[in-house]
């Protein structure tokens, strides 16, 4: 009779027994190592946010999982970080670069809490990120242009922080699956760049309270998802370019340009091409003319 050990078997049979068992092994040290470099990445965030006890008392390095977490959501396949939810936790601090190394990372709320300081260049490695709010925190420097390589952005919220400089040409060109972009409440100057229309899927648009100055762009009406645009309390000048929303099919159901300083005469024909449109804000500029009844 023959025996059953390893040497009765051809060489081809041990050579694919070796090659499954190496990738099987494999597999699982760069789970592990994946796993313990999601835990790495949220220990770093831990320690730098200041006076806190429910991260403290939550966030345990004993705990066998930190998808157990509070605000920490994981793929139940790959047992990887996939949501960061710490809204409204009254959380102050400044992000680690640590964070950028959260690969699975789709969704980051950090919103209405007290994080301060410059956003770590880090986070542009979060490739897989569909949403990211920061809102209502205290971030500041120039509004970083990182943000364009986060190709697969549906939304974006940095509103009410101290963010400064222009709006970058790069979120223009890259960022064509965004959706809502919240940027109102900083102190963005500059145009708003022509080439916004290439944010071809954008339904919400909301500068409001900043310093952005110049004419409004033509090119942004022929962003044919637009629903709600917003761009009050700014320092906008020239003329509205109606032309361009008479010839569109507009999805437009809200326009808000109060507080600029915009000029020129309301045509007749205002509403025409807007057949969607519920509210429309136009105080406190140098306009003249009436704004016709029908419409609204």
């Amino acid at each position: 009779m023959g025996t059953s050990n390893f040497t009765t078997l051809p060489l081809r049979v041990l050579v694919i027994m070796f090659l499954y068992y190496y990738a099987v092994v494999s597999s699982s040290s760069s789970s592990m190592k994946s796993i313990s470099t999601d835990r790495s990445a949220l220990v770093a965030l831990k320690a730098q946010v200041e006076d806190d006890h429910l991260l403290a008392t939550n966030w345990s390095t004993s705990s066998s999982s930190i998808c157990y977490w509070i605000g920490v959501h994981c793929d139940s396949k790959h047992q990887r970080v996939t949501s960061l939810h710490l809204f409204a936790m009254n959380l102050s601090g400044t992000l680690p670069p640590h964070l950028g190394n959260l690969s699975f990372l789709a969704s980051l709320d950090l919103g209405n809490n007290s994080f301060h300081g410059l956003l770590p260049i880090e986070l542009a490695n979060l490739r897989r990120l569909k949403s990211i709010s920061l809102a209502n925190n205290n971030f500041d420097g120039e509004i970083p242009s990182w943000f364009g390589s986060l190709t697969q952005l549906r939304y974006l919220s940095l509103d009410g922080n101290n963010f400064r400089g222009v709006i970058p040409l790069s979120w223009c060109s890259n960022l064509s699956k965004l959706e809502s972009l919240y940027l109102s409440h900083n102190t963005l100057q500059g145009q708003i760049p022509a080439s916004i229309e290439n944010l071809s899927s954008l339904r919400f648009l909301y500068l409001v309270g900043n310093q952005l100055s110049g004419s409004i762009p033509s090119s942004i009406f022929n962003i044919s998802s637009l629903v709600e645009l917003y761009l009050s309390s700014n320092q906008l000048s020239g003329s509205i370019p109606f032309n361009p929303l008479n010839n569109m099919s507009s999805q437009l159901e809200t326009i808000e340009f109060e507080f600029n300083d915009l000029s020129g005469h309301l045509p007749s024909d205002l509403f025409h091409g807007l057949p969607k449109l519920k509210q429309l804000a136009l105080s406190k500029n140098q306009l003249s003319g009436r704004i016709p009844k029908s419409g609204i």
